[in-house]
């Protein structure tokens, strides 16, 4: 790598001649580990003339440095970080405050945090038994045809989308796609303007809470239910309840008597796995109608319906315009695409798309159109139908090996998905056992994040089987098992 020049600094009254302070930086970038053995120096012509000083001056310090064997000289190559430099040394932790600098835990800043969040560490794929759940799996994903996707919306044809500021405007191929070949099979007809573009399902829940909920507005939301749904909450000024789910999904007679925005994972519930049955679902539009309340349905999962064809959606049945539907990529293309929609009204995406460009304007375009190529040469159709077949195959071996060895699935879910949905024996807590499960390579998902805070519960855990290969699930079932009992 090349090191700049803006690299150095003349610190005003420094110490030392310019040959000695240059020699410092040098040195110190060095045993810090900034500069690193190979990497290249700036040319003397090109460091004098950005520190304002004689190139000999520079040429000397270099000469120096040299003889000590922090650089070395390649001919006209120029002069590199020597591969024989002292090694940085070890800083040891570095303290929480370093002397002099604002302490801004001292601060009267607003906290974000504390929120409860799923821990996974961030090497899961090395671990033999990873059941997380919303990763990717490489061996289902197609990366031929994503990869001539991307290098098609890199073409001098979509060039205007490619660098282009749509303002707040999103790519009307996506858009187009998104309306004819995503929404149809939810039961959705939207028109452009009712449709928006969101970097993923959990920015789409943000756009919808800031322009939905103000101070003293009432939100409900699922108990259990999506981490990331409540910490949206908390950060809103808004009167935040919970209401308990049961086999059935959220419901409708347990909301509070005051209710101004529900939101709710209907088609597959989070994490559970429940399915709203269409009844409830028209009893809980009828209340929303009934008692004015609008609702946010969190679509984040209908691909998966391999079990039985997926219900209807909310949305789909809406009648009044009380429905905003959220749904994204995450869990059918891949979760680093940061890639959604929202679904409403043309007076609340007009809101949302107003908002959303006070903060980045749009998605970047290379990934939309990306995304409208693989979705329009039925790419993304294949992919979907391998994982679904895929995912099936893996659930038989699981839901088995679970009976085998005794365990308790808490919801066993009738429509699909990709996770399991379990509760430990009365003592064992999810947290506990998780960790002691690591050193075997093992990884399961501990429930407690998912509940209420004035409600802990750490008896439930979640087993997703994404992606885990299908030989290893029994394997790692088993040793689930075997940590339960000796816990």
């Amino acid at each position: 790598m090349a090191i700049p020049p803006e690299s150095f600094v003349l610190a005003p009254g420094g110490g030392g001649t310019l040959q000695q302070q240059i020699r410092t930086m040098v040195a110190e970038g060095i045993l810090t580990g900034r500069f690193r053995p190979g990497d290249r120096m700036p040319s003397s012509r090109g460091l004098a003339a950005h520190l304002g000083i004689a190139r000999i001056t520079v040429t000397l310090a270099y000469a120096e440095l040299v003889a000590q064997d922090y650089l070395t000289s390649r001919g006209r190559s120029g002069y590199f970080v020597s591969a024989n430099a002292p090694e940085p040394a070890d800083p040891g932790p570095i303290p929480p405050h370093r002397p002099g600098q604002l302490d801004f835990d001292t601060l009267p800043i607003r906290r974000f945090s504390a929120a409860a969040r799923l821990d996974r560490p961030l090497d899961w794929r090395s671990y033999p038994y990873p059941f997380i759940y919303g990763q990717a799996d490489a061996t289902l994903f197609d990366h031929q045809n994503w990869r001539l996707c991307a290098l098609r919306a890199l073409g001098r044809r979509d060039f205007e989308t490619l660098t282009g500021d749509l303002y707040d405007r999103d790519d009307p191929l996506l858009i187009d796609t998104i309306r004819r070949s995503i929404l149809p099979r939810r039961g959705i007809d939207a028109a452009p303007d009712e449709i928006l573009l969101t970097l993923g399902a959990q920015n789409g829940l943000w756009l919808a809470a800031q322009v939905l909920l103000g101070a003293g507005r009432v939100a409900v939301m699922e108990n259990p239910g999506y981490p990331g749904l409540r910490g949206i909450l908390d950060q809103t000024p808004c009167i935040a309840q919970t209401v308990d789910v049961d086999a059935d999904g959220l419901p409708p007679q347990r909301l509070p008597d005051r209710a101004d925005v529900v939101f709710t994972t209907a088609s597959h519930h989070c994490p559970t796995n429940a399915t709203m049955p269409l009844p409830r679902r028209l009893a809980l539009l009828k209340a929303a109608s009934d008692r004015n309340f609008l609702l946010v349905e969190d679509d984040y999962e209908f691909e998966m319906s391999f079990l039985a064809p997926a219900s209807p959606s909310l949305k789909s049945l809406d009648r009044e315009g009380r429905v905003i539907h959220a749904g994204s990529f995450s869990k059918s293309v891949f979760p680093g695409l940061r890639l959604g929609w929202l679904v409403g009204p043309e007076a609340f995406i007009r809101e949302a798309r107003a908002l959303r460009t006070t903060v980045l304007r749009h998605p970047p375009g290379q990934l939309q159109r990306t995304v409208a190529y693989f979705l329009s040469l039925g790419h993304y159709d294949a992919l979907v139908n391998r994982m679904k077949q895929t995912y099936q195959r893996r659930r038989r071996v699981m839901e088995a090996a679970i009976a085998d060895c005794g365990l308790e699935v808490a919801q066993p879910g009738g429509f699909g998905g990709s996770s399991f949905w379990m509760r430990a024996p009365h003592g064992v807590r999810t947290a506990a056992l998780a960790l002691r499960l690591r050193p075997q390579g093992v990884l399961i998902e501990p429930g407690g994040a998912f509940f209420a805070p004035k409600a802990p519960d750490d008896s439930h855990y979640r087993l997703a089987y994404s992606s885990i290969p299908e030989n290893r699930i029994a394997e790692g079932i088993g040793l689930i098992a075997a940590g339960i009992a000796h816990g």
